[in-house]
Order: structure tokens, then C-alpha cells, then sequence
């Protein structure tokens, strides 16, 4: 077992799963946070870029990186809405779940994932229990004492943003499918290495995107605040840094590491928990550990189909 591989795997699970702690503990409203976390991500991505010499890709494939990264930057900005309603630990099982339904389905329907009845049968069964396990983790003991209404609120712009985060995993991809070559034959694929910075700059545009619609409100680029999320946005870019290591077949492959990273959400609902004081009922608790279990164990299936 190559054990420095299995940490390098982990990386993602430390750095996506404390992200959305270090900022909801840093504060400021989703646009200061949107600002910090991509202007973070994107210092790891120059890092990267120099450090392993890449060459830029080429102006189509660097537009669907950028595509790419302007839907992670929007799917984020739903998070935080959604963590400033209900707080991260509720809100990280439902759109990791979600998440990896929508990714899953454009792999399928899209790209031809999961060959053969078999397959299908066990992932779209492990799309149940993802859907299962989000829903015992939103279980309310005592819905008299919950803000109904905001939990809902947070739950559909989670539903929103899942389809910016789905712009983010698909965009890349385009420039691999066969109909696409054949309309564009200059188009080069482009891996995870090469597609981190034009990600990385569409996401830090659609921060600045939305720091200029909110402008006439409060203007986000000069509070402190905003540069203080700096540092959950270098968490976040750690956890992709490595995410790409990981992911390289010397290392624990595509499939592995996936498996790896999903593990981020154990982290950052526990730590939402634990640290920033999201209290929940022991039932609640209990639901919650079997609910994130059962997102982990489907994400495996899915990945290994």
C-alpha cells in the first residue's frame, strides 16, 4: 500500500472539509466570502502553474475552464446563502448529495458512465441512498423549534446551485466528447493540471461578478472581511491541489480519489457541529452519523461501477 499516496488522497478531506467551517467562522455575507475563497484558490492555482512549469492551454479549452469555474463560483455562492440560513452542517450532506446526483446523471446520460444493466442498477441504487442519506441528515426532532421556512430556503438554493456545480465538473469534459471534436477539431482535452488556473480565474470573475451586483448595498471589495476569507479560499484550493495529485494514475487514480474526497463531508459537518456550535437533538445526531455513512458508502459504489 503506497501510504504517502493514501495522505496525498486525504488532502481533500482536510481542505474541502474545513472550508465551509473557516469561513462561516470568519463571517461576512456570501460576497465577501465568494471574494476570499476564490482569490485564495486562486493563489494555489498561479502556485501550481509555475511550480510545474504548464503551458496554457489552448483558447478553447482554457474558455471551458473558465465556463468551468464561473459555475463552481456560482454553486458556492448558493452555499454560503444557504450556510448563513441553517449553518454548514445542515447544508453540506444535501449539496454533497446533490452534487453527485447531477454529476452522476450527466455521466450517464452523457457521456456513457456506468456500461451495462448492472451498472446502472447499482448506481442508480446508489443514488437512493445518497437521497436517503441527505434527508437524515435535514431530520428535524422538534420541528416546532426550527425555522421551517429557512431550512426550505437553504434547500433550494442548494437545488439551484447543484447545476453550477454541475458546470463545473461538466465544462472540462466537453472538450473530450466526440461531437465536439468533430465541430471543433483544434480542440486539445485538457487535464485536471492545466484546467486548475482557468478555473481558478472563473471563479475569482464570478466573485467579482457578484461583488459589482451587490455594489449599490455595500461595496465587499474594500472590508477586510472579504480579504480574511482568503484563508478558507487556500483551504479550498489545497483540497483541489491535491484532489489533482491524487488523481493521477501513479498516485491513487481517478477513482480512488474520489472516493477519498468524499470523505470532506464527514469533516465538514462535524466540524460545523463541533466548533461553530450547529446544535443538534442526540437523535438528530444519531441520524445524521447513519445519513452521512450512507453518503460515503454510495459515493464508493458510484466511483468503483
Amino acid at each position: 500500500m503506497n501510504w504517502l499516496a493514501i495522505l496525498i488522497g486525504l488532502g481533500p478531506m482536510i481542505g474541502w472539509g474545513l472550508f465551509p467551517t473557516i469561513s462561516s467562522k470568519i463571517g461576512g455575507k456570501p460576497a465577501n466570502q465568494i471574494l476570499g475563497a476564490t482569490l485564495g484558490t486562486l493563489i494555489f492555482a498561479v502556485v501550481l502553474f509555475f511550480i510545474e512549469g504548464l503551458a496554457p492551454p489552448g483558447w478553447i479549452s482554457t474558455t471551458f475552464g473558465v465556463i468551468s469555474g464561473l459555475g463552481w463560483g456560482f454553486g458556492q455562492i448558493m452555499q454560503f446563502k444557504g450556510f448563513k440560513l441553517v449553518g454548514s452542517s445542515r447544508v453540506m450532506p444535501i449539496t454533497t448529495a446533490l452534487q453527485l446526483i447531477l454529476t452522476s446523471l450527466w455521466g450517464v446520460f452523457v457521456l456513457g458512465d456506468w456500461t451495462g444493466i448492472i451498472g446502472k442498477i447499482l448506481g442508480f441504487a446508489a443514488l437512493i441512498i445518497v437521497i436517503l442519506g441527505a434527508t437524515l441528515t435535514a431530520w428535524v426532532q422538534n420541528p416546532e423549534s426550527t425555522n421551517k421556512g429557512a431550512l426550505k430556503k437553504a434547500t433550494i438554493f442548494q437545488i439551484i446551485g447543484a447545476f453550477g456545480y454541475l458546470i463545473y465538473s461538466a465544462a472540462p469534459q466537453v472538450v473530450i466528447m466526440p461531437s465536439m471534436k468533430a465541430l471543433l477539431p483544434g480542440m486539445q482535452p485538457m487535464d485536471g493540471n492545466h484546467a486548475f488556473l482557468p478555473q481558478a480565474v472563473g471563479m475569482v470573475l464570478c466573485a467579482v461578478i457578484y461583488g459589482l451586483w451587490n455594489l449599490k448595498d455595500e461595496n465587499v471589495f474594500v472590508q477586510s472581511v472579504s480579504y480574511k476569507n482568503i484563508l478558507a479560499g487556500l483551504s479550498q484550493g489545497f483540497g483541489m491541489l491535491m484532489y489533482l495529485i491524487s488523481a493521477q494514475p501513479d498516485m491513487n487514480g481517478l477513482a480512488t480519489a474520489n472516493v477519498l474526497s468524499q470523505l470532506a463531508v464527514l469533516v465538514s459537518t462535524l466540524t460545523g457541529i463541533y466548533f461553530l456550535h450547529q446544535r443538534k437533538t442526540p437523535k438528530e445526531m444519531t441520524l445524521t452519523y447513519l445519513g452521512l455513512v450512507l453518503i460515503v458508502f454510495a459515493s464508493a459504489v458510484t466511483a468503483f461501477i
